[in-house]
């Protein structure tokens, strides 16, 4: 029996960070667009080929060649099943998913929802410091000078780690997530709200309790 998922969540909610526990844990396939995208690019795949194209233009690649990606994965699930990070991200994306599901005949069994306030989101991200040099990523609650212990590189905050970028996000986030919230609550059972500003652990197990109770 499959298990299918999808994770939502505003940056730095830890979306990214729970998907792969509870993939783990529940042996699912962990779906992240921002990963299949650049596997298609770098395998230089049809879909991948012509994702490029808007890329190197600049532009946002369409859902069409989004949702044929993701699509992919569906078929001849081999493994327990999957869960979802990264998509949907507005309506029309989520509308779009339901009616590739439902071509397929698979069922989506929760939505989890990494509820957590701005100013918990603002004061994680700002807090973040990142390695000029490796890459390495501090909090300034642990660091100890402003030297990477890695390599001994600078460490600088990235502009998308700036408050006022992250509030604007966290907009964005806002105003396309609302509906995909009611979209999803329609269904009884099928949203678990999580607490995401609780230690990464407690979120983890609270996910897996909820799924459970399901």
């Amino acid at each position: 029996m499959s298990t299918n998922l999808i994770i939502l969540g505003p940056p730095g909610a830890g979306k990214g960070t729970q998907a792969v526990r509870i993939a783990e844990e529940m042996e699912l396939k962990h779906l992240s667009t921002g990963d299949l995208l650049r596997e298609e690019v770098a395998e230089g795949t049809e879909l991948g080929s012509k994702a490029r194209e808007f890329m190197n233009r600049g532009e946002l690649v369409p859902d069409e060649l989004i949702l044929s990606m993701i699509a992919v994965h569906f078929d001849g699930q081999d493994s327990r099943g999957w869960i979802l990070d990264g998509f949907p991200r507005s309506l029309n994306q989520a509308r779009a998913l339901s009616d590739i599901l439902r071509e397929k005949g698979i069922e989506l069994d929760n939505v989890i929802l990494l509820d957590i306030s701005p100013e918990t989101v603002i004061s994680r991200i700002t807090g973040r410091r990142v390695c000029s040099s490796c890459g390495a990523v501090y909090n300034i609650s642990s660091m100890e000078g402003d030297r990477c212990t890695e390599c001994g590189g600078e460490l600088i905050i990235r502009d998308d780690d700036r408050e006022e970028t992250v509030r604007r996000r966290f907009e964005v986030y806002r105003k396309q997530t609302e509906p995909l919230i009611e979209y999803y609550s329609g269904e009884e059972g099928l949203m678990l709200k999580v607490d995401a500003g609780a230690g990464i652990d407690e979120i983890t197990e609270s996910i897996l309790d909820g799924i459970k109770e399901a």
